[in-house]
């Protein structure tokens, strides 16, 4: 028989997300009729709008015809989305021909551990569990460091007790804290890479949601980050595309490895060898939402799920529960000290039918924290606060 990749045996027990649906699913075996809300994964509810939507159906309806039909494109994605790109969300700061289409933030961030191997690597904690499962998979050194984030540092790491690593995952506005990273903070991140010769892998997947122009959008805000960081971003969580799957990663030219050979390239070659380019549908889609009109609609769209946060907060609040994020970030970090979060989570799950996501979950940091979701229907997030009420005050 083939051996198992060891690699396997180094995970957790379970990702997290599947572990949350084995409980769900257990609830309504036990109580069929139960109408459970989720306030837990971080999956768009709200439909696209009609810019982007009739991007898609045009690109659709196109291939139908002989003279729109299409094959494969170019593996970096199509030249006038990546311009589109940089010219309208990067406003110059990097050029197209750094940037590639793929097919979500996800998919790029387990490419760039497969090309970088068994390297040394440094993560937030608590944070996305891709990074540490996905460095885990590709043969990564299991010691990884776990930068603490947490409310005594304003959820930003003490990096004068860091130590070096090759690869640093940072995700701003955070996933799952909601707090998003200042212009000082992030120059101390970039100068503290380009001191220790690392490479940041800079999650900007909720960067849309930053709405206060003194925070930074992108890592590229800061000077040298070109040196030293790659940014992933998506359309999932802005546009609504969470199923119609569509990202981007930035790799700047003037970002190498050790012996001088340009990322670019090596990530040229996985591209090549592994993708086949983001679906020509969804890139046009992606077009469509970066026009004038799909910018507008995009703008509402935020801003209703950043309603939905405002919501979320002011109904923790209102129950005595310390709360962090859900301003700049659809993520709300609700902390019941004193309890451990697997606890909290099936306790609101059975007597409130709300699902959340327990802090443990991204990290031992995590412990004692809730993640709540600002992305749902109106209606429901405001039935889950009301459900909660009772729930929280006992």
């Amino acid at each position: 028989m083939v051996a198992r990749n060891p690699n396997f045996a180094k995970l957790p027990a379970g990702y997290l997300f599947p572990e949350i649906n084995r409980r769900k699913k257990a609830l309504l075996e036990k109580r069929p009729d139960a109408r459970i809300i989720s306030l837990g994964i971080g999956n768009t509810t709200e439909p696209l709008t009609p810019a982007v939507a009739g991007g898609l159906v045009q690109a659709a309806e196109r291939l139908g015809t002989a003279e729109g039909y299409s094959g494969y494109g170019d593996e970096q994605g199509l030249p006038e989305l990546r311009t589109r790109i940089a010219e309208t969300l990067y406003q110059g700061l990097v050029s197209p021909e750094e940037i590639t289409i793929s097919d979500g933030s996800k998919c790029d961030i387990g490419r760039l551990q497969f090309m970088f191997g068994k390297v040394s690597v440094a993560v937030q904690d608590p944070s996305y569990p891709v990074y540490v499962d996905g460095s885990f998979i590709v043969g990564a050194d299991t010691d990884l460091q776990r930068l603490i984030c947490a409310p005594g540092n304003a959820f930003f790491p003490d990096l004068a007790r860091a130590r070096r690593a090759d690869l640093i995952y940072f995700c701003s506005p955070n996933n799952p804290t909601g707090a998003v990273a200042d212009r000082e903070q992030l120059a101390a991140l970039v100068e503290f890479a380009r001191r220790h010769q690392s490479i940041i892998v800079f999650d900007a997947a909720y960067s849309e949601y930053i709405t206060d122009e003194k925070l930074p959008r992108s890592i590229y805000e800061i000077p040298g980050a070109e040196e030293t960081a790659i940014e992933v971003n998506s359309f999932s969580k802005s546009v609504g595309f969470t199923g119609v799957r569509l990202g981007w990663c930035v790799v700047p030219r003037k970002l190498k490895f050790a012996d001088g050979t340009p990322v670019w390239q090596d990530w040229t070659r996985v591209i090549t060898t592994l993708f086949n380019g983001a679906s020509n549908i969804a890139q046009r889609g992606g077009l469509a939402a970066l026009t004038e009109a799909g910018r507008r609609e995009t703008r509402k769209l935020i801003a209703y799920y950043q309603e939905n946060a405002r919501i979320i907060l002011e109904g923790l609040r209102n129950s005595g529960i310390q709360t962090f994020g859900g301003v700049n970030a659809p993520y709300i970090w609700a902390h019941f000290p004193g309890q451990k979060s697997w606890d909290v989570f099936t306790k609101i799950l059975n007597e409130a039918c709300v699902v959340t996501t327990p802090g443990a979950g991204f990290g031992a940091a995590g412990e004692g924290f809730l993640r709540l979701s600002a992305f749902g229907q109106r209606a429901d997030v405001r039935e889950a606060m009301r459900r909660l009420r009772p729930v929280l005050a006992g």
